[in-house]
């Protein structure tokens, strides 16, 4: 299976703890992120939320947390309620002096099916990049 990643990366004006704990603390992720009603960077924690494009048809996600190295690195499974596919999303953490660099990972998007543009590559990256590139960065250099 091929696996054509999607890669998102951006420096923030801030230090590798204050953005580890806006992507890994549900009250701070509800602010940038989506409406979690609980989220543990626990590896094996489960977590669902709605989302979707606004006015438009919401998919249930369903996560389970993989892998966490607690500031660094967080992986968790990505599908949909009633869909086949899944994928995997990872946040890794680089410090760069009082900066810090994220890279978002989003792997296995071809496993979602094909006929459905909600769920094609693209539509992914507009997301990700409107939420690494405006959403996180805005409520991290408020």
């Amino acid at each position: 299976m091929k696996n054509d990643s999607l890669i998102v990366e951006r420096t923030f004006d801030a230090p590798p703890a204050r953005v580890w704990k806006a992507i890994t603390d549900k009250n701070d992720m509800k602010q940038w992120y989506f409406d979690l009603a609980d989220f543990r960077p626990v590896a094996g924690f489960e977590f669902q939320f709605l989302g979707g494009e606004e006015g438009k048809k919401q998919y249930l996600h369903l996560c389970k947390v993989m892998e966490v190295i607690p500031g660094s690195k967080i992986t968790y499974s990505w599908r949909y309620d009633g869909y086949e596919g899944v994928s995997y999303v990872t946040f890794e953490l680089f410090p760069e002096g009082n900066k810090t660099r994220l890279k978002l990972t989003h792997e296995y998007l071809e496993t979602f099916p094909a006929n459905n543009p909600d769920l094609a590559r693209e539509r992914f990256a507009e997301g990700w990049n409107y939420i690494v590139h405006t959403s996180l960065k805005e409520f991290l250099e408020k």
